[in-house]
């Protein structure tokens, strides 16, 4: 009676731990410009060749824009320096192309069209949501980075991808989804003066 009580609270134990794993995907996460503005959102969903991130952005200027994901779960403006530097758990070279690269942090290009908005999905090769070394989710998170320009794909450490216009918290932190983005469609012309 004992074994098969033990036997039951084991298996228990493995399907509660399997469910934590799978309530972080899908995974949305919040996008804001360096004056704290919302545009949009970022859904993170675990796939067997990786991370999927699902775009819904807006206000970002037409054109391609370099997509990194990022070591720190910090966005702090004026130019999301905070974020640190690419995630790379396996001290790659910067670079899609780079015969020693990439980072696991590196992603193709994403465009913005004519209105500014990205309507789309890239994959985080490698990444994963469990725990694990390749997790996104690893110690308390990291960031997704947009930058102003389109990454070469080679050059060191970024890929010439200019300044970052755009950054998401990726973590589980929960004073971290009590944030009061703001939308500057919603901001009345007085408080935009200040």
């Amino acid at each position: 009676m004992i074994r098969y009580v033990s036997s039951f609270f084991l298996v228990l134990l493995v399907i509660l731990s399997s469910c934590n794993d799978k309530s972080r995907s899908p995974l949305e996460i919040d996008i804001y410009n360096p004056e704290g503005d919302s545009l949009g959102t970022a859904t993170l969903s675990e796939q067997a060749e990786g991370v999927k991130i699902k775009l819904n952005i807006t206000g970002l200027e037409p054109g391609f824009h370099a997509i990194h994901i990022h070591e720190f779960p910090k966005c702090e403006g004026p130019d999301f320096k905070s974020a640190g530097n690419h995630f790379n758990p396996d001290s790659k070279l910067h670079g899609l192309m780079h015969p020693e690269g990439a980072h696991v942090g590196d992603m193709p290009n994403v465009e913005a069209a004519e209105d500014g908005k990205i309507d789309g999905e890239v994959t985080v090769e490698k990444a994963t949501l469990a725990d694990d070394k390749y997790s996104l989710l690893k110690g308390e998170g990291t960031s997704l980075v947009i930058h102003e320009s389109q990454d070469n794909g080679m050059s060191q450490p970024a890929g010439d991808a200019g300044a970052r216009v755009a950054c998401g918290k990726i973590t589980l932190a929960e004073d971290d989804k009590d944030q009061s983005p703001t939308n500057p469609a919603e901001t009345g012309p007085e408080e935009e003066e200040k």
